[in-house]
C-alpha cells in the first residue's frame, strides 16, 4: 500500500511541476548573446515621456537677466496672517496642472496646449512663445506627479512614484518585488490611457519580444497587472474539492494497482 501512495505522490508533484515548467518561470527563456543584435535596433532611439492630461509640470524659466525671466515663474506663497505682507514661508514656484483639453495657463503668454509633446518638444515650444519676450531663455521641465501602478502577483503591489521619468517594465517589476512564483509571465497586461482612450497590451516576458514593445517603457499613470498562473488559480478554490480530487485519484491508483497485482 505504501508504494500505492508513493506513486500516487509522484503523480501530482510531477503534475504541478509540469504546470509550472522552467519555461514559464524565467524571464526572457532563450535570450542568448545573438539575441542583442535585434533587440539594441529597437534601443536606438532613446525613451521620453510625453505629456498627458492630468500631469502636474513644474516650469522653470530662467535667463541672464531674473528681472526679465520673474514674470514667467509665478511663485506659490503663503502669508503669515490675511492682508499682511509677511511670508508665512519660503516661496515655491507654482506648478501646472495640464487640464482635460491638454493645455495650461502661463503667465504672460496665456494657454499653451502640451499634452501629446516630449519634454523636448515642450521646452522648444515654450522657447518660441517666449521669444518676444526674453533671448536666450532657458526653460526646465519636470513632471510633478509621474507614478505607475503595479498589481498582482508581485511581492509589493501597489503605487509607485518615479523620479527619473524613465522606467521599464523590468523596473516596474524590481519596485515591486519581483512576481511571485505563481505570477504569468508569459502574460503580462498594461492598460494605458492614451488622448483619453485606454489601451490593453498583453507581453511575453518569456520571450525578447518583449523588448521590442513600445510597451516596454511604461508612461506616466500605466498599470501593470500580472495575472496568477494555473496553480495559484486552482490553490485559490475551494480547498475541501481540491483534496477531495487528489483524494479521488489516490483511490483510483490504488484499484489500478490492485487490478495489475492479482
Amino acid at each position: 500500500m505504501k508504494n500505492v501512495y508513493f506513486i500516487a505522490s509522484l503523480v501530482i508533484t510531477l503534475t504541478l511541476i509540469g504546470c509550472t515548467s522552467q519555461k514559464k518561470i524565467a524571464y526572457f527563456y532563450g535570450v542568448n548573446s545573438q539575441s542583442g543584435d535585434s533587440i539594441n535596433k529597437s534601443f536606438n532611439k532613446a525613451h521620453e515621456a510625453r505629456i498627458c492630461v492630468g500631469d502636474l509640470l513644474s516650469i522653470t524659466v530662467s535667463g541672464l537677466d531674473p528681472k526679465a525671466v520673474a514674470p514667467f515663474n509665478l511663485p506659490l506663497v503663503s502669508y503669515a496672517t490675511p492682508g499682511s505682507d509677511q511670508l508665512y514661508s519660503a516661496p515655491t514656484l507654482q506648478s501646472y496642472l495640464v487640464d482635460i483639453n491638454g493645455n495650461i495657463n502661463f503667465p504672460v503668454i496665456g494657454t499653451l496646449k502640451l499634452a501629446g509633446k516630449t519634454k523636448s518638444e515642450a521646452i522648444t515650444y515654450i522657447n518660441e512663445q517666449l521669444s518676444p519676450y526674453l533671448k536666450n531663455s532657458i526653460v526646465t521641465i519636470q513632471f510633478m506627479n509621474y507614478r505607475i501602478t503595479v498589481l498582482g502577483e508581485v511581492l509589493r503591489p501597489g503605487q509607485y512614484s518615479i523620479n527619473n521619468e524613465r522606467i521599464t517594465v523590468l523596473d516596474a517589476l524590481g519596485l515591486a518585488g519581483d512576481m511571485t512564483i505563481y505570477g504569468k509571465r508569459d502574460n503580462v497586461l498594461i492598460t494605458r490611457e492614451n488622448n483619453g482612450k485606454l489601451e490593453f497590451v498583453r507581453l511575453n516576458l518569456n520571450t525578447n519580444d518583449a523588448f521590442k514593445s513600445p510597451y516596454y517603457y511604461l508612461q506616466q499613470n500605466d498599470v501593470l497587472y500580472v495575472e496568477p498562473n494555473v496553480v495559484k488559480s486552482i490553490a485559490s478554490q475551494n480547498t475541501t474539492l481540491y483534496i477531495s480530487s487528489i483524494s479521488a485519484l489516490a483511490t483510483t491508483f490504488s484499484i489500478i494497482y490492485s487490478i495489475l497485482k492479482k
